[in-house]
């Protein structure tokens, strides 16, 4: 069959100072290298074809970055927002995927990359639905793809135990035809491997989770820049000043952070910071208000520590 497609694009400094940079080759070894640690049943040598198309960006845009040491400024008019904290359904969904793309397939590396997790909630009803690629180099039969299915739903059942006292029904692989023998068997892990195909934005904002029910942003959080792309910088941002003002607040039920930027403003300096608060019982906004100004302000005068943190490794940004 042909192989996977993915195409690079976006735009890249090639020379900084009369110095050439290799933009294209450094994006062609990120990438491979990103499939081989991620995909570990995926060949990116004869699986997958990895084109890059790079274009430079604009002479009056460049500037923007400023100097070293400096507050940069935001390349873009653009919006971001973040919530806090995750409801029990939140909670569930993201540790479902993360436990399944983590701990069990470590153990169970029947389990594919390719997870995906949608759960919602009627009353103190919780639904799970999982979609989970099987590897077919570890399923030697139709029983024993059932059982690594019943596998998968028992450790969500028992994840979704630890976040909600409500009754959670967990349903894997709904599309299975046992009769028929059509099952989400793969040999690479992931869908992508069978026509499947996808884009920058249309998964997973920066907190892990696509919320329907919850403002959010268009913005595509990764592929960009950390240093002054602000359609990055502040989804990222306004999911981590929720997390951070929660978690020093009390009495905040629930929080939404709202960011706006202006083009050429320093990144430290929205256009519009809004809080939106929902307090406990016996708690009004005017009693925590202050406190949560002062702790916006706090995370917004560090802003720079975004960028540093998503070089880092450490904040993901799906």
């Amino acid at each position: 069959q042909e192989p996977i497609y993915l195409l690079i694009v976006g735009r890249a400094t090639k020379e900084y100072e009369g110095t050439k940079i290799p933009a294209e080759t450094i994006a062609l070894g990120a990438a491979r290298d990103y499939l081989e640690s991620n995909f570990p049943h995926l060949d990116a040598g004869t699986d997958v074809v990895v084109d890059v198309r790079l274009g430079e960006g604009s002479g009056d845009l460049q500037t923007v970055f400023g100097e070293e040491e400096t507050v940069p400024m935001a390349n873009d008019t653009s919006y971001g927002v973040g919530h806090a904290p995750l409801t029990e359904t939140e909670r569930i969904v993201l540790n479902v995927e993360r436990g399944l793309n983590g701990e069990y397939a470590e153990e169970n590396p029947v389990v594919g990359q390719d997870v995906k997790v949608m759960g919602k909630r009627e009353g103190d009803q919780i639904g799970v639905t999982v979609a989970v690629a099987a590897v077919d180099q570890y399923v030697a039969n139709l029983d024993e793809y059932r059982d690594a299915v019943t596998g998968v739903r028992e450790y969500a059942e028992s994840v979704a135990a630890e976040y909600t006292d409500r009754d959670v029904t967990v349903h894997v692989n709904t599309a299975d035809d046992y009769d028929d023998g059509a099952i989400y068997l793969t040999t690479t892990g992931t869908s992508a491997e069978q026509g499947d195909d996808g884009s920058v934005g249309r998964g997973n904002r920066a907190n892990g989770l696509i919320t329907p029910n919850r403002p959010m942003s268009m913005e595509a959080t990764s592929g960009k820049n950390p240093v002054n792309h602000i359609g990055k910088i502040y989804n990222l941002l306004s999911t981590e000043v929720a997390k951070s003002v929660v978690a020093d607040v009390d009495g905040i039920r629930q929080l939404q952070i709202r960011l706006l930027s202006q083009i050429g403003s320093p990144i430290d300096e929205p256009h519009i910071a809004d809080a939106s608060v929902v307090t406990e019982d016996g708690v009004s906004v005017a009693d925590i208000e202050a406190e949560v100004e002062a702790a916006i302000d706090a995370e917004l005068a560090d802003v720079t520590d975004i960028t540093r943190r998503v070089i880092d490794g450490e904040l993901s940004t799906f």
